[in-house]
């Protein structure tokens, strides 16, 4: 199955939504809709699979191996996160050859000095523009594929200010990248002027519980968006879930309550593929030996 392009989808005008895929049941379920995109969250992909902050502590390796597995199980297409390239120009270099052989559409790469933090949490710095420049400019030397998008996040609206942040962008957009990201702006009109003055491709981040308002589709195409990502609904849904069947079953006892709405165990036992492993069976179940019973030596 051939999958979607970012950059070919901006470039016909089309409207990109991405939600966030933090684990693989997340990307079994994402299977079942008509959604073309997926976003692969650092935030949520390092919390679903270690129980660890953004910030800085898993490594590319680690970030990759999840990459790649997601890739191959979700039918859409992935944006993945990678956030500071980790490390210097070698590691963007590295980083950008790695995650378009893991199948990638899109990669992002933001300005943060390393340790890095979620671009929705105070304490972030970010590196020279100079530096950021470069990593631009070696993501697009490094990719194999010249359709997939080298995506630039600014994180330094909250120490710069917002024409810091833009003038950053203005930069980064002459350095190479495609698509452009300036990360927690906090109104509508930031947003609207950020999209206005830029002059590639915008990434909105409706990123629940953080600093930008949450809008639309139709509002952030309305603002000048090319994209959004909705990278923490599905965790919040899921941790919110789980709050549910642990608290029914402390004051009932049972998961078999009105108050929580349990996905089907047999459509699941069809997402991950247990109806593909029972046809196996089916058909050589009578080729199977029993253990112990074949020929004595």
């Amino acid at each position: 199955m051939t999958k979607p392009s970012l950059l070919q989808a901006l470039r016909a005008g089309e409207f990109v939504v991405a939600p966030g895929v933090h684990d693989m049941i997340a990307a079994s379920v994402f299977n079942t809709s008509k959604l073309k995109f997926a976003y692969a969250s650092g935030y949520w992909m390092t919390a679903s699979a270690y129980a660890l902050p953004d910030a800085g502590i898993v490594t590319y390796t680690q970030m990759v191996d999840r990459v790649r597995t997601l890739c191959r199980h979700i039918d859409g297409s992935v944006i993945a996160d990678a956030d500071t390239g980790f490390g210097g120009l070698l590691n963007v270099h590295h980083t950008v050859k790695g995650y378009e052989e893991a199948g990638v559409t899109g990669i992002q790469i933001e300005d943060q000095e390393f340790p890095k933090k979620c671009g929705h949490t105070p304490f972030k710095r970010v590196v020279p523009v100079e530096d950021m420049v470069n990593k631009i400019k070696v993501a697009c030397e490094a990719r194999t594929n010249p359709d997939m998008a080298v995506i630039a996040r600014t994180d330094a609206r909250q120490s710069e200010g917002f024409e810091g942040a833009i003038k950053r962008m203005q930069a980064y957009s002459e350095a190479g990248a495609d698509v452009l990201f300036v990360e927690a702006l906090t109104s509508d009109d930031e947003m609207r002027e950020a999209c206005r003055v830029l002059d590639k491709p915008t990434m909105a981040n409706m990123a629940d519980g953080g600093l930008t308002p949450i809008r639309t589709a139709s509002e952030l195409r309305e603002l000048g968006y090319s994209m959004a990502i909705y990278p923490s609904a599905t965790g919040l849904a899921a941790a919110q879930a789980a709050r549910k069947v642990y608290t029914a079953l402390e004051t009932n006892g049972s998961s078999a309550s009105p108050d929580l709405d349990l996905f089907s165990f047999k459509e699941f036992n069809t997402l991950i593929g247990f109806e593909e492993v029972w046809d196996f069976e089916r058909k050589w179940a009578s080729a199977e030996t029993p253990e112990g019973s074949g020929p004595a030596e």
